[in-house]
């Protein structure tokens, strides 16, 4: 039971962190435009990713069924895999904090829960193919890694990047005949909710990875018999999973608002050092600009959130600022700090895989 309620506090800890290393990527943009001053955007930001967690549970399952296959994890191990998972994800997300890179909380969970699940399953790799593939089904509904993690982790920031700059390209020809003082102002309050849109785009499909993980948790607790003779106080831990209204098994009410309060609390806490890279470090923006990046990132996110793909929120919001940056001109982007970004993107999988995998040997 120790071990059980040790796996809920690591997870909430790195639902607090993901809050504020991530609290960039809703308000990054709308504070270097300065529509408004830091304490409000991070006030928007907060409440539209209390909202958001609170919508929908599809990346939730998908986390918690959908990404490995638990029939081969050992009962008394899933628990241990759990933590080294959630250490491996909180070392890289604060040591990328410290260096103000964009890196994505949501595959360094994804590439902690491959390390540990590896480990524990005596390094079996069926465990992280894990595909239920079905005649007639599209891809998108597949199970296992590289349909829920792999072609959206590639996929998403191509679309980013894409529309970014086809939805930036069709501003500029609309808005030719404007004035930059017309442009400036209308898309300052046009940026209010794109900005809202955003954060709430983020909670929906970020919080959801943690809700996952602890029902993930409290399942496998259940069919290890850790949740027998529950004192009443916590009684409540053992529904982790409810029948929504369809039917249909749904994450418990309990798990999504504990979830949604302490992403929102982290947010509140801030994430200056990768505002600074993300809203002025990498493209000089406008409203205009910062609209269209807002927009763009929450849509892809959106979708993705729909299909229930753990997509990161990092790669959609930094590839539709470089795809707005490249409809102004491509020289308007910062190149050195592009390729320190990328190189944060490629190295967040392996590395924290193997900082899993190293704990879980350890804790072993």
């Amino acid at each position: 039971m120790t071990l059980l309620l040790t796996v809920i506090l690591v997870a909430l800890v790195f639902e607090y962190i993901n809050g504020f290393h991530d609290t960039a990527n809703s308000i990054a943009t709308v504070v270097s435009t300065k529509v408004l001053t830091p304490r409000l955007a991070i006030a928007l930001a907060a409440i539209t990713n209390l909202i958001g967690a609170l919508y929908g549970t599809a990346v939730a399952k998908t986390i918690s069924s959908g990404l490995l296959d638990q029939k081969l994890i050992p009962s008394d191990l899933s628990q241990k895999a759990l933590v080294a998972a959630l250490l491996g994800a909180i070392i890289w997300n604060l040591v990328t904090w410290w260096f103000g890179l964009p890196s994505s909380s949501s595959h360094a969970l994804i590439g902690g829960l491959v390390g540990g699940g590896f480990a524990a399953s005596d390094n079996n790799l069926a465990v992280v193919i894990f595909s239920k593939v079905k005649e007639g089904v599209p891809w998108y509904k597949y199970e296992g890694l590289l349909y829920k993690v792999i072609i959206p982790m590639f996929l998403s920031p191509v679309m980013g990047l894409l529309v970014g700059l086809l939805v930036m390209t069709l501003l500029y020809l609309l808005l030719r005949s404007w004035t930059p003082r017309w442009v400036t102002r209308v898309f300052g309050k046009a940026q209010l909710a794109s900005a809202a849109y955003m954060g709430f785009s983020h909670g929906s499909n970020d919080a959801q990875k943690t809700m996952g993980i602890i029902a993930l948790a409290l399942v496998g607790g259940e069919k290890a018999g850790l949740l027998k003779d529950l004192p009443d106080w916590s009684s409540f831990l053992a529904h982790p999973m409810v029948a929504d209204a369809a039917g249909k098994e749904a994450i418990a009410s309990w798990i999504k608002v504990t979830c949604a309060l302490v992403m929102a609390a982290g947010t509140a806490a801030g994430g200056w050092k990768i505002i600074k890279t993300m809203g002025h470090k990498m493209v000089k923006l406008q409203p205009v600009h910062g609209f269209a990046a807002e927009t763009t990132a929450a849509t892809v996110l959106s979708i993705a959130g729909h299909f229930g793909m753990p997509v990161s929120t990092t790669h959609a919001i930094t590839t539709s600022i470089m795809g707005v940056g490249c409809a102004k001109r491509f020289s308007a982007l910062n190149l050195s700090v592009v390729e320190r970004i990328l190189w944060a993107w490629v190295l967040t999988l392996p590395v924290t895989a193997l900082l899993a995998y190293g704990i879980l040997r350890l804790i072993r």
